[in-house]
């Protein structure tokens, strides 16, 4: 089947299909032709199971006799992939032995989708202001704005709501075939109700604003200044372990750009939301990871190990730059990206490379299935953060560092209240401090 769109400002946008349908016999079915094929003529088109085979080869001379004429490889038809024939289902029935115009909407159920499943928002943002057609087309359950919701927001827990979509089958193998087999392959999703009334755009335009915003009392996806020591940013979504696929497929990947840094800042995921009282963090400056467990509330108590995977930066100020995490079949790692020095005053600052810990840690330590993203904040200031980016891939590919899963590399942190001027964060910057001047 060969698809073309043809653009045109008096009507609507409508599709020339011309496809190749031969006649399976006995069973009174119609197969499709190979897709690439040029549109056949009248007389080719028979009812006749033999017709197809019955046609001279063109490498046969004319004196030859036709019985013992064989038919070209290359002017049978393809038998169509199931696919396919799910996709050109509807055209049942119909005259192809003309080429017929046939209008968009009549593609709705099969090939369109199958197109535009592929396109990112940019594209579908343009396909929705083409006609009202392909706008609600786009929208609706099953469509491409739900199928790219599923995708890039799979895993994702928004405050006060749901996941994207609460109806959705996530256990459906990526691998499945027939009808609604390119959806399930692309998204790994199988759509459970499609007659559903939901604005699927608005409802991914909200996701894409909110999974970057912070709780109160910060507002936005923008902190501009801390007013209080040892404060938490915590994201307004939550990151579900238990519908992320345990090996293979996406994960998710959040970005924060530190624009000014007076102090500290670190980034962590906590499991306070199950009643744990554990937590994972990310320490930029030191390029240090901690894990932490608090074993009493008063007198406080906390204990913990730390291994520092990358080396620490020694620049006499706070971490500016990128950090980011990765979460991916229950494992952890953390990226970071500094803005380096300048070489003398007044010089612009270069940026430096992407730098990443491994997968660092897996998920033993958490309780439940739901983790808080967050920032934590040493002292007040005037800081400046955002977040860059909420997706499904690092900047760049990295392997499990198998060293950093062996407890004899982490090393023991054990603090209380004995000393409220000491954290655990100071205490590993004092420890990295003895061993990069050792």
């Amino acid at each position: 089947m060969e698809v073309g769109l043809q653009k045109s400002h008096a009507h609507p946008p409508v599709v020339e299909v011309q496809a190749r349908f031969f006649h399976t016999g006995s069973s009174g079915g119609w197969a499709a032709g190979t897709t690439l094929l040029p549109p056949v003529p009248r007389e080719e088109c028979s009812d006749s199971p033999c017709s197809a085979a019955s046609t001279t080869s063109p490498t046969t001379s004319s004196g030859a006799s036709s019985a013992a004429a064989s038919p070209s490889v290359a002017n049978l038809p393809r038998v169509a992939s199931r696919t396919e024939r799910a996709a050109l289902s509807r055209f049942r029935g119909v005259d192809f032995s003309e080429s017929r115009t046939l209008a968009l909407a009549d593609l709705a159920d099969g090939p369109y989708f199958n197109i535009v499943i592929f396109l990112g928002t940019r594209d579908l943002g343009q396909a929705d202001v083409a006609c009202r057609l392909t706008r609600d087309l786009n929208r609706r359950q099953g469509g491409p704005w739900w199928a790219l919701g599923c995708r890039v927001f799979r895993g994702h827990e928004l405050d006060g709501d749901n996941i994207f979509d609460p109806t959705a089958d996530y256990a459906a193998m990526d691998s499945a075939s027939g009808a609604g087999g390119i959806v399930q392959r692309l998204t790994g999703v199988t759509p459970l109700r499609r007659g559903l009334r939901v604005d699927w755009k608005t409802r991914y335009a909200r996701f894409a604003n909110e999974v970057k915003m912070f709780r109160f009392p910060f507002c936005g996806d923008e902190i501009v200044a801390v007013h209080e020591a040892d404060e938490i940013a915590y994201y307004c979504s939550k990151l579900r372990t238990d519908l992320l696929p345990a090996q293979g497929g996406k994960g998710i990947y959040i970005e924060v750009e530190v624009l000014s840094n007076p102090d500290n800042v670190s980034l962590a995921v906590v499991d306070f939301e199950a009643g744990g009282c554990s937590s994972v963090t990310f320490s930029p400056d030191t390029g240090a990871v901690i894990r932490e467990r608090k074993i009493r509330e008063a007198p406080r108590k906390v204990e913990g190990t730390y291994i520092q995977p990358l080396s620490s930066l020694t620049n006499g100020q706070g971490f500016e730059g990128r950090m980011a995490l990765y979460l991916k079949g229950g494992q952890l790692a953390f990226f970071r990206r500094p803005l380096l020095p300048p070489h003398s005053p007044g010089e612009a600052r270069e940026v430096g490379d992407w730098e990443c810990t491994g997968f660092v840690a897996d998920l033993s330590w958490a309780e439940g299935q739901r983790l808080t993203p967050c920032l934590a904040f040493r002292d007040v200031g005037a800081y400046r953060l955002r977040n860059s980016c909420v997706g499904t891939e690092p900047p760049r590919p990295m392997e499990k560092t198998g060293m950093t899963y062996l407890d004899s590399q982490w090393r023991s942190l054990d603090w209380d209240a004995t000393d409220p001027d000491v954290d655990a964060e100071e205490e590993v910057e004092e420890n990295t401090d003895t061993m990069t001047n050792m």
